[in-house]
């Protein structure tokens, strides 16, 4: 039994290290693509845009952002749509929003679950560690309270490498969460000006 409560330790600093070194990958990934994805000057690039509709003469914009930018992908988008008189301009626009979300939420699950997920693998840690010390405990007494104590000490480091692993990964995934938010709305804003736009247009 003390040999399977053993293993069980291993396993789990094992598990937590590779959820670490998977929570720093997908952080990074994400930090990359929301970085290339938004650029520099997106706020005045969406003002200038809802200005340019509002006054319904011309689409333009003196803002330079950069092509791989979401909103930069969106208006183009549209504009096509528009230029080509295509139908169901909503349903177009509503597809494209569905699509920058899926991108922007892509591997947002995996933080997601090591943050929930973390600390109850260090607590199996923990459960495995005061077994293993009591097994100890009761195996050599009172003359093996060191290596008790050492069993107790590893248990809680278990505990703490969870918390460790679990705090950063939820704050991380709350700031990509409310990053995408942000972006969603943003769009779903410039829609409802295109839309009111094209409804304009076609009553002149």
């Amino acid at each position: 039994m003390q040999e399977y409560v053993e293993l069980g330790e291993n396993l789990v600093f094992i598990s937590m290290g590779i959820a670490s070194v998977l929570a720093l990958a997908v952080f990074l990934e994400r930090f990359l693509y929301y970085k290339k994805s938004l650029g520099k000057d997106n706020n005045q690039f969406i003002k200038e845009i809802r200005s340019s509709l509002e006054t319904g003469v011309e689409v333009n914009w003196q803002t330079q952002i950069t092509v791989d930018s979401i909103y930069y992908r969106f208006v183009h988008f549209v504009l096509k749509q528009i230029k080509a008189n295509r139908k169901g301009l909503d349903e177009s626009m509503d597809g494209q929003i569905l699509n920058e979300k899926l991108e922007l939420e892509k591997r947002l699950p995996i933080l997601n679950t090591l943050g929930n997920n973390a600390p109850f693998i260090g607590l199996l840690g923990t459960v495995l560690g005061v077994i293993k010390a009591f097994y100890g405990l009761g195996t050599l007494g009172s003359s093996g309270a060191e290596v008790v104590m050492r069993s107790i000490s590893t248990a809680l480091l278990a505990t703490a490498f969870g918390l460790a692993v679990a705090i950063p990964v939820v704050i991380i995934n709350n700031y990509f969460s409310r990053k995408s938010k942000v972006i969603l709305q943003n769009l779903e804003i410039l829609k409802k000006e295109f839309l009111a736009f094209e409804l304009n247009q076609r009553s002149k």
